[in-house]
């Protein structure tokens, strides 16, 4: 017999976020969907489903946050999985980009994921169970595509993040994943998902300056199928022994391994080198 969940699901207005709602509302389950504005716009979108709650919170806004998760509490009694799904990209190197629009970037893709986490925490600790699902990326473990190093960046520290919140909370029934798309047919790559620095060099117009120019030319050709990805979510969510890292798709599973791969080379051909730094211990 299936036990209905409660899901927690930011940047849920469109895009991967949207899927996984409806997916989760297919699946029978319970959902908070968070937006930053319009929420009646999604509500009608999904047809006022009487298992949906939707909270207006911009993951940046640590007030907004904790208010959500008390309202959704309230609300359903319960959070049973919480999908830090908000965020967007920076397209631009690392010399083009202010610090400005880098400290955005993380703002959201970093320090909003752990606002959230960090105000469900406390509720899912004290029912001693919960799933934390992280969406990260296949740039969050192989830097592949020049101009998006920053935002890449933020989801290795997603990565990393997960690695050590998953240690602290085991012992309290609580699982967390990382899971790391791959190139998604999504809203991601639309004008209005992502940013491009203000600054433009010409010296990076042979790496950067195309990806500029692929990325309005590949929105809407991306191989992977979104709601075949709210699915895997679904499944994921209903282990009883869900992985702590999941790349989806292909592309991403190709790029871990790719990075595996150079891994061991490096390893094997610095290993000497690379050990020899231990003191010398006198024995008597």
């Amino acid at each position: 017999m299936k036990i209905q969940k409660v899901w927690f699901i930011t940047g849920a207005s469109r895009g991967m976020g949207l899927d996984i709602v409806k997916a989760a509302l297919d699946a029978g389950d319970k959902v908070i969907a968070t937006v930053r504005k319009n929420p009646e716009q999604l509500a009608i979108t999904l047809k006022r489903h009487k298992d949906l709650l939707v909270v207006v919170l911009d993951v940046t806004n640590t007030q907004q946050v904790q208010e959500g998760v008390q309202k959704a509490i309230s609300h359903f009694g319960q959070i049973d999985v919480l999908v830090n799904n908000a965020g967007y990209g920076l397209l631009g190197s690392f010399e083009e980009a202010s610090d400005n629009e880098i400290k955005k970037q993380y703002d959201t893709n970093v320090f909003g994921l752990l606002h959230v986490t960090r105000a469900v925490l406390p509720h899912m600790r004290s029912r001693k169970s919960g799933h934390i699902i992280n969406i990260s990326s296949l740039f969050g473990y192989k830097a592949s595509v020049p101009g998006l190093g920053i935002y890449g960046s933020t989801k290795f520290a997603v990565e990393g993040i997960s690695e050590g919140l998953a240690l602290e909370v085991n012992p309290f029934g609580i699982h967390v994943t990382a899971l790391a798309p791959g190139l998604f047919n999504t809203e991601f790559l639309s004008t209005d998902s992502y940013t491009v620095t203000e600054n433009v060099l010409d010296a990076y117009a042979s790496t950067v300056g195309q990806m500029r120019v692929a990325a309005g030319q590949l929105h809407g050709t991306l191989p992977g199928d979104p709601a075949k990805l709210a699915q895997v979510v679904i499944e994921l969510a209903n282990s009883e022994k869900p992985p702590l890292h999941l790349p989806v798709g292909k592309d991403s599973f190709a790029s871990f391994r790719e990075k595996i791969t150079a891994m061991e080379a490096e390893l094997n051909t610095w290993e000497n080198i690379a050990a020899s730094t231990d003191r010398q211990i006198a024995t008597a």
